[in-house]
């Protein structure tokens, strides 16, 4: 495991960390809006939804295998341990819900009666999950995977507000360490 004697982020955890952010930002945004589109539009809508919610799942991996293999710079000095322990339960709670979220969806896909086009970005089909196709099964996972998304929603809140909290009240280096272009 790589030793923490920096303090920033590395490279690959910074842009894993926005890519990954900005993409579950959007797809929550889709996701909340899929009605607002024209009828005609909607196919298009949940196809983007789904191809990002792949995506995600996938960074997702990629990033949660980058951080057990990378030490994470340390937190500022100043930090509290309560707010450390929120911090760690915040991070581990993201990494979880950053794949339960996709999967979710792709559960409801995967068991709805009547399966839809799912693909990425219309370049490939992305398989379907092995399980039958189950009315009951694909409503528990439409339920879990609102309920998720709108947990995420409100963990991402938290997150963002604890970044400027620290960086507007307490003036540490805590934003500053996930930020592109800053080097420590």
């Amino acid at each position: 495991m790589e030793t923490a004697s920096r303090s920033t982020y590395s490279r690959v955890a910074i842009a894993l960390h926005w890519l990954i952010g900005l993409a579950i930002i959007g797809n929550l945004i889709g996701g909340l809006a899929h009605d607002l589109p024209p009828p005609e539009m909607r196919g298009v809508v949940m196809g983007l939804h789904k191809a990002t919610g792949i995506t995600i799942l996938l960074l997702s991996l990629l990033r949660l295998l980058w951080r057990l293999t990378h030490r994470p710079p340390p937190l500022a000095p100043s930090v509290k341990t309560w707010e450390k322990a929120l911090a760690h339960a915040t991070h581990w709670a993201f990494y979880l819900l950053m794949i339960m979220v996709p999967v979710s969806g792709w559960v409801m896909v995967s068991a709805a009666e009547q399966r839809r086009p799912l693909n990425w970005f219309g370049l490939f089909d992305i398989p379907y999950l092995p399980m039958t196709q189950d009315k009951v099964a694909a409503a528990g996972a439409n339920n879990a995977h609102e309920t998720l998304a709108f947990v995420m929603i409100g963990l991402l809140v938290l997150h963002i507000g604890a970044a400027l909290k620290h960086h507007f009240l307490d003036r540490d280096n805590t934003l500053h360490r996930m930020l592109p272009l800053v080097r420590g």
